[in-house]
């Protein structure tokens, strides 16, 4: 595995292979959820690059940008049990310079969800996205399905800005309770993490509420807000029930595909979790 830290290098490692090449990017605190999309890159691609970096530009200033978990090391540890070509992991010189001044923004579903509770998130996840793209230059990046909505925007950016990257989502990995993995789970303790397994079970039971008929979407959304509330650690940011590619808030469930999402607070830790549903009646 090639550690690469400077610009200049990676340039210069790209420049030398050839055939397909994966890339997948993280912000490290690695877990089983990133792991499966290292290996879907070794097995579709000739190369496979992974980034490393907690990107500044999308924590808003009350978010847990300094607590945010970093372990380089057991992270590399992870990473050597798979096929991983290059690793980069830049510090905040290379990728934002003195100066740094330009940034890349997607206007329409940004602003949704997740935009709302953090508006400036979007736009650093847009910028430093880009920015690896333009460095790794890859034929495939693989992104997990947990953030369904940065997994459409940056859909939405790849598509408008003529990236030449086939994306490739992949489903979210899970806990033995059904909790979706996520670097922040490390902020909860072992009988939190067990009791915030109530975020997937309000979904599980709301999928089962849409597939026996259920099509009122107020009703489907108190049923999740009312499962999420019976654990007293929870606090809910928002209940979504969307159009699953505009993100627009579905009031008609019939020949719809909806993207069924949710984001709370439990311990006061941020947690998001989703689910699609393809209406057929």
């Amino acid at each position: 595995m090639n550690m690469i830290t400077k610009i200049d290098e990676l340039r210069k490692w790209r420049n030398a292979v050839s055939g397909t090449v994966g890339f997948v990017p993280t912000m490290g605190g690695l877990h089983d959820g990133h792991l499966s999309l290292v290996k879907a890159s070794n097995d579709t691609c000739d190369n496979t690059v992974v980034s490393i970096y907690v990107n500044p530009a999308q924590f808003s200033p009350n978010e847990d940008l300094s607590n945010y978990p970093r372990d380089l090391q057991t992270d590399i540890e992870k990473l050597d049990k798979y096929s991983v070509d290059a690793l980069f992991f830049p510090d905040d010189r290379q990728m934002y310079p003195n100066g740094f001044s330009t940034s890349v923004s997607e206007s329409q579903l940004s602003s949704k969800l997740e935009g709302k509770s953090r508006p400036t998130h979007f736009a650093g996840v847009t910028t430093i996205v880009s920015k690896l793209f333009n460095l790794v230059n890859p034929t495939h990046a693989f992104f997990g399905k947990k953030d369904a909505q940065q997994l459409r925007v940056i859909q939405k950016m790849v598509t408008d800005l003529n990236f030449d990257i086939n994306i490739i989502p992949y489903d979210i990995v899970r806990e033995t309770n059904g909790l979706a993995m996520s670097s922040r789970n490390k902020y909860l303790s072992s009988e939190e993490r067990r009791r915030a397994g109530i975020l997937n079970e309000a979904l599980t039971k709301a999928r089962e509420l849409l597939g026996q008929g259920e099509r009122s979407t107020e009703k489907v959304k108190r049923f999740i807000s009312d499962k999420i509330l019976s654990e007293p650690l929870s606090k809910i940011d928002y209940v979504s029930i969307a159009d699953h590619m505009t993100l627009d808030e579905a009031s008609d469930l019939v020949q719809s595909d909806v993207l069924v999402s949710v984001a709370i607070f439990f311990a006061k830790v941020r947690l998001i979790d989703n689910f699609e549903f393809m209406i057929r009646d």
